[in-house]
């Protein structure tokens, strides 16, 4: 695949010289078709390839009876109101953040790698859920992009943050490094964990770099990696990441939670799947990563047993943003095409991602985690404990529901991988 898009462009570019500067424009605007075609020939390669992997693309809305979480927020799409909500729920899809392979920038460390064509999914996928917690945290839950007016600063901002070069703070190029000891690598596709331990690292590197007050938490097995059921999230360990992050100056900041997780072997255990939908209408969330090993997406909505998803696998050249240039065109990290996936066609090692503000926000997030697990028949996503001395489970008078969300016998264990 590389060597097939490669074969379209040069290997590297002389600089210009006065008589590069008096070309034909016939032949700049050649080298524009070639450019432009060599891109669109190796997007529709790498679509085939994903209509292979995860099935022929379905686009547009499959119900107009049942109801759409995106992100926390409910669309009633019925025959009788369908047309504002689902014009509303469009505006709010097509206002996230959306982060694909990009080709022409700058080589990755080392390497000669010039674009994540064919091995960069998951981590564009972990970008995008990145980039929405930031979206959520300096313009809110109900930001939306207006092709009208002048792009926010904050907005250019944010952008900015995930250019791809060795400059921008989350870069694909930052967060290969970022992740090194676990095993990222130019060229070379990981999974879910991975991503989400180098997103931690990468936070807390580039804290100082880029004034973002938010602690990255992962939510995964116990300390001695050998009691199975679910992940545990212990509430004394984010308050102890809150306070370690922001270097003792606040007992609380905000925080990004990840929760990898493995849901079944080949794929997605059925008892798990109305819990992960559920997972969608917390105030909190910030969807999924997940796919099929190969191709990742970012899965932000739900409707029925559907997840609509933001897909990385359109091929786009490098755009440079900056908050210096507000009518810069942006129109390449955002989707208007409604793309949605069988969430039991997906593999089952797949990571969670919630965005809490503030310590009130966590709280409720912790309540509704809870309840959550507690009405899950013994097959909890994850549970939630006030600390690891003594098993306390829960938060405030919650803890009752403990018993109802071990996992117990051995028909749970074989289905459950700790991370």
């Amino acid at each position: 695949m590389k060597a097939m898009c490669d074969s379209f462009l040069p290997s590297k570019c002389s600089s210009s010289s006065t008589a590069d500067e008096k070309r034909d424009k016939s032949t700049l605007n050649g080298w524009t078709v070639i450019v432009n075609t060599a891109t669109s020939m190796a997007s529709g390669a790498i679509r085939r390839f994903q209509d292979r992997v995860l099935g022929p693309s379905r686009t547009g809305i499959p119900s107009t009876t049942s109801e759409i979480w995106l992100l926390g927020v409910c669309y009633k799409i019925s025959e009788a109101e369908s047309l504002g909500e689902a014009d509303a729920f469009r505006q709010d899809f097509s206002s996230l953040i959306l982060i694909t392979y990009r080709r022409g920038f700058e080589p990755i460390g080392e390497t000669t790698y010039t674009s994540d064509v064919g091995w960069g999914c998951m981590l564009r996928s972990g970008q995008m859920l990145f980039a929405q917690a930031l979206l959520f945290q300096r313009l809110g839950r109900s930001w939306r992009k207006k092709e009208s007016e002048p792009s926010e600063e904050e907005y250019l901002e944010i952008l900015e943050l995930f250019g791809d070069s060795e400059a921008s703070a989350f870069s694909i190029h930052s967060l290969i490094l970022a992740g090194e000891s676990y095993g990222l690598a130019a060229g070379s596709w990981v999974g879910p964990y991975a991503v989400c331990r180098s997103w931690e690292s990468l936070a807390r590197k580039k804290r100082e770099e880029t004034g973002v007050a938010m602690a990255v938490h992962i939510v995964s097995g116990s300390e001695d990696g050998e009691r199975g059921g679910a992940p545990i999230l212990c509430i004394e360990d984010v308050a102890k990441a809150c306070l370690e992050y922001s270097e003792g100056e606040t007992e609380w900041t905000s925080v990004l939670l990840l929760v990898p997780l493995v849901l079944g072997l080949d794929k997605v255990n059925p008892r798990y799947i109305p819990s992960l939908i559920a997972t969608f209408s917390f105030p909190q969330s910030l969807g999924i990563l997940g796919g099929k090993p190969g191709a990742s997406t970012y899965i932000v909505g739900v409707q029925e047993d559907k997840g609509f998803y933001l897909d990385p696998h359109d091929v786009q050249q490098v755009v440079t943003v900056n908050k210096e240039t507000k009518d810069v065109d942006t129109s390449s990290y955002h989707c208007n095409t409604l793309r949605y996936v069988p969430l039991e066609s997906l593999d089952p090692s797949l990571a969670l991602g919630f965005y809490c503000r503030d310590k009130d926000d966590f709280d409720d997030f912790c309540v509704r985690a809870t309840k959550l697990a507690g009405d899950a028949n013994g097959a909890p996503l994850f549970t939630v404990t006030q600390s690891h001395r003594g098993g306390e489970r829960g938060i405030a008078e919650t803890s009752s529901v403990a018993s109802s969300t071990e996992i117990s016998g051995e028909d749970h264990e074989d289905d459950w991988q700790l991370l």
